[in-house]
């Protein structure tokens, strides 16, 4: 007798309990439904998405310590992971200057705010300072300054990815300095430390659709849909001009490694819809660090590169400013020369690299901006105070994509890059794992604990191959890295 085919409820439900992104799919739907009929009550639910945001970053510092620590140790090679930072800084800067001139031609060519002859006295300024919280950019000497650790454990509980990454950099180096023989279990507790935490990640992640739906709901009763009826050509125009960048970021990808931008979004379509909903790109930053590492980056290169782009490529950022400063030029009725203009391209280059973490930092790089200008009254920001919420949407896939990319194409100028095995992952097809076996579908429902293992797996979907997801614990204890066996045995000799 052929197999009984499951029922079509049946079907939908096992979809629903063992993959993440239907879930935060529905979700969704969920949230944006209870904004637009009880808005009222939606504001009440901000503590949910809120709770899973700090939930996540508590996790961050550790992880991205752990991951460049252990990578710098196995590369076995501090001149590499210098060299990869250089090339990782290079890359940033030419996407990010490339996002500022695409936005900056598109203003001029569609004219967002021109016809609108807003009166800037009527504009009620004290709403920007509370979006701001009466905080300001950091200067230049003072981002660099800010970006060394005071102390150790400082460093951690201030959640700063730059002062982390500094640590890490320090003690990778020592390890591979002193060597295995010195300092034998450093490196394996360092190693079970991130097990501990990709495992903790699989237990955050299970509220991920809660965190979505509160986020969203939230998100649609205090701003509702009318407010895109009123800015839809600025909204429009900027997710057209994030739709160009990102298909540049295809070509891009495509030249430098061989890779598909689209089947990699397919890879990482939950973490893309999760970050979505929260609005955030930080919610998702553990999960995409697992992926990329599965994909065939190696570890220093991650470790290193994504959370250095969160603070100096914020591509989507650069985009909606340069289209912001020239709205709000227009809207005003100010026609800024080609010489201003060029201006705000070198102003937008260095403001949009301290904005990470800091409250309503695109109106405070948007306030430098028209300051720097002296043609463009600084009240004038304050148009934007409506829809800048609306866009977290276009700046964080923009964003998203743009760090993973530019993980993709440094590993691969450096050689830190697997090509078979990411094209292999991308392709869904299985991959042969560390001990020679073969990676099998994981499923939620099969009772087995989330993010037991080094890297969490996805939840299998239905009717799709997840080989390419299978946890990396079985992988065999690295091998010790023979310049730290050489410099040790000399070190013994004499």
């Amino acid at each position: 007798m052929p197999p009984s085919v499951p029922s079509l409820p049946r079907r939908v439900a096992r979809i629903l309990r063992t993959s993440l992104f239907a879930q935060v799919a529905c979700a969704l739907v969920l949230g944006i439904a209870v904004g637009k009929l009880w808005p009222d009550v939606a504001t009440d639910l901000q503590p949910l998405g809120d709770g899973f945001t700090r939930l996540i970053k508590t996790i961050i510092s550790p992880l991205v310590f752990c991951v460049v620590v252990v990578g710098i140790a196995k590369a076995g090679d501090l001149k590499a992971f210098g060299r990869i930072g250089l090339k990782a800084l290079i890359w940033f800067e030419v996407a990010s200057t490339a996002a500022l001139l695409i936005g900056l031609v598109a203003a001029n060519v569609v004219q967002p705010g021109s016809g609108m002859h807003v009166d800037p006295s009527t504009l009620d300024t004290s709403a920007v300072d509370a979006k701001t919280g009466g905080g300001s950019l950091p200067t230049t000497t003072e981002f660099i300054v800010n970006a060394l650790p005071t102390s150790f454990i400082g460093a951690f509980a201030e959640n700063s990815l730059l002062q982390v990454l500094i640590l890490a950099c320090l003690v990778g180096a020592a390890l591979l300095h002193l060597g295995h023989t010195k300092v034998p279990q450093v490196l394996p507790a360092i190693e079970q430390a991130q097990e501990i935490i990709f495992a903790i990640v699989g237990f955050v992640m299970r509220l991920a659709p809660i965190a979505v739906f509160g986020a969203m709901a939230v998100l649609i009763g205090q701003y509702g849909l009318g407010v895109i009826e009123t800015y839809a050509k600025l909204i429009i125009l900027c997710y057209a001009a994030a739709a160009l960048f990102i298909a540049l970021l295809a070509v891009a990808l495509k030249a430098v490694t061989g890779l598909s931008l689209w089947k990699f979004l397919r890879y990482i379509r939950e973490e893309m819809l999760l970050a979505l909903g929260t609005a955030s790109t930080e919610s998702v930053m553990p999960r995409v660090m697992q992926k990329l590492r599965k994909a065939g980056a190696r570890d220093d290169a991650v470790g290193l590169v994504l959370p250095t782009g969160y603070s100096f490529n914020l591509d989507g950022a650069s985009l909606y400013l340069s289209i912001g400063t020239l709205f709000i030029a227009q809207a005003v009725g100010v026609d800024l020369s080609l010489g201003q203009q060029i201006t705000v391209v070198l102003v937008l280059m260095l403001t949009s690299k301290g904005m990470a973490g800091i409250p309503g930092s695109a109106f405070l790089a948007l306030s430098a901006t028209a300051s720097s200008l002296g043609a463009i009254p600084a009240g004038a920001v304050a148009l934007l105070l409506g829809v800048d919420r609306i866009m977290d949407s276009m700046r964080v896939v923009t964003n998203l994509l743009g760090n993973c990319v530019a993980v993709f194409a440094v590993s691969r100028w450096e050689g830190a890059l697997d090509m078979e095995r990411a094209k292999k992952v991308l392709n869904g097809e299985v991959v042969p794992a560390a001990g020679n076996s073969l990676e099998a579908p994981q499923d939620s429902s099969s009772g087995a604990t989330p993010g037991a293992s080094a890297d969490v797996s996805r939840d299998a979907e239905a009717g799709e191959p997840t080989g390419s997801e299978k946890p990396e614990a079985a992988e065999a204890p690295a091998a010790v890295p023979a310049q730290l066996t050489k410099e040790t045995a000399a070190e013994t000799s004499s």
